[in-house]
Parts: structure tokens; C-alpha cells; sequence
């Protein structure tokens, strides 16, 4: 079964959101407080977390801030609707995806189960293949693991998927539509930047360790991962 962790000091909502998702084969453990929440994450083992920005105290960015430094678990952060700048914090910060309040259960499901999958499965068919190599870059589909020069790249599971897809079609253009529906099993929509702001998050990864120019942006049409060695 799956395990989740829902943070948010709204214990109503808390309550109706998980007996909803109970019903749906979800074992939901519950904090009301960021202390709290970031205390859990880090003691127990979670599927993935659902996180709320607006909580007084330790707010949902920072908890976020805490968790990556030791944890790379699936995070779907809930913040206020409209307001791109969270949006656009928590993904620059480490958050999986997002959704804005009010929401609907059956959406958050939805976007849940993506990225559940994204996390437990590649992206798409890899072919049995062991390893895949470009150049220094290293990626290995069925332990979910990347190394540059045999050290371990630590990637958030979308981040993984971004590098999967790109390296599987290294040389070719891909657009934010195909990473999108591949890398994080949902459409792009309308004004998304969740594609751009992964890739920015990947790139400084991949710099950090040397490769950051591997990954070309092509204007007006998407990414791409160059082929030379």
C-alpha cells in the first residue's frame, strides 16, 4: 500500500482529503505543523509527501529546504491559486509538481498517481538496457541512479526522467509537450513552466558536476542532450 505524508495545519481539510484517498488505497499519515511534518518525513519511510506552503511557523518552503538536503521522496506542494511566484519557489526548491488551492480531491489523486509513477517506473520502455552512456554521464534506469565520472548525481525523481527521456533520444530535439506527458505523466498546460524550471534545476546539477552544457536549449521547439562524447 501506498504510504503518504500530508503537511497542512488545515486539519478539516486534512481530514476530509484523507479519507478520500484512503478509499482510493492511500495509507495516509498526517502533520499539522511544518516541525512536525519535517520530523516524520525524515523518521519514516514515505511513498511521497503532500505538502502546504502557507503554515504559520516552519513554513512549506523551508520543510521543502530541510527535506532535499537529506531526502529526495516525491513532494507535491499545494499552494495559494494564482500565485505563480509559490509555484514557481517550490519547483526551483525541489518540489515535484504542484496544485493550487481550492482543489479537487479527484485532481490531486491524478497528479499524485504521476507522480507515483514517474518515481516507481521509467518514463517510458528502456529495453532492458543496463546502462546508458554519454560521454562522463551515466544513467541507469532500473536502480533510478545517474553518476558523472562514477560519482552519484542526486536527481529528484522528475529530474530523472528529464535526463531518461533526453538521453534515450540524446542528438534529437524534444519538445516541453513529450518531457512533459513522459517525464511527468500529465499535458503541458497553458503558461506551465514546471518543464523549465526541472530543466534549470537539472542543469545546475549537472554543472555542478561538470556536464551542465550537455543539456542545448532550442528555442521555440524544446531540449535536447547532445550526442558528443
Amino acid at each position: 500500500m501506498t504510504r503518504l505524508l500530508l503537511i497542512d495545519d488545515d486539519k478539516e481539510l486534512s481530514a476530509m482529503l484523507g479519507e478520500y484517498l484512503t478509499t482510493e488505497g492511500i495509507d495516509v499519515e498526517y502533520a499539522y505543523n511544518g516541525k512536525q511534518g519535517i520530523e516524520k518525513a525524515l523518521a519514516e519511510n514515505f511513498d511521497a509527501i503532500v505538502l502546504d506552503v502557507m503554515m504559520p511557523g516552519l513554513d512549506g518552503f523551508e520543510v521543502l529546504r530541510r527535506l532535499r538536503v537529506e531526502s529526495s521522496v516525491p513532494v507535491l506542494m499545494l499552494t495559494a491559486k494564482g500565485d505563480d511566484v509559490d509555484r514557481i519557489v517550490g519547483l526551483e526548491i525541489g518540489a515535484d509538481d504542484y496544485l493550487p488551492k481550492p482543489f479537487n480531491p479527484r485532481e490531486l489523486l491524478a497528479r499524485l498517481r504521476a507522480v507515483l509513477r514517474r518515481t516507481q517506473a521509467s518514463p517510458h520502455q528502456v529495453d532492458n538496457e543496463q546502462v546508458l552512456q554519454i560521454g562522463l554521464l551515466e544513467l541507469i534506469p532500473a536502480s533510478r541512479s545517474a553518476l558523472v565520472a562514477g560519482k552519484p548525481l542526486d536527481l529528484t525523481s522528475t529530474e530523472f526522467n528529464l535526463l531518461l527521456t533526453l538521453i534515450k533520444q540524446a542528438g534529437k530535439v524534444v519538445s516541453k509537450e513529450t518531457l512533459s506527458e513522459l517525464s511527468m505523466g500529465r499535458k503541458l498546460e497553458k503558461y506551465d513552466r514546471s518543464i523549465d524550471m526541472h530543466m534549470s534545476n537539472l542543469r545546475k546539477k549537472m554543472a555542478q558536476s561538470g556536464v551542465g552544457e550537455m543539456i542545448i536549449t532550442v528555442r521555440g521547439q524544446g531540449y535536447q542532450l547532445s550526442a558528443a562524447n
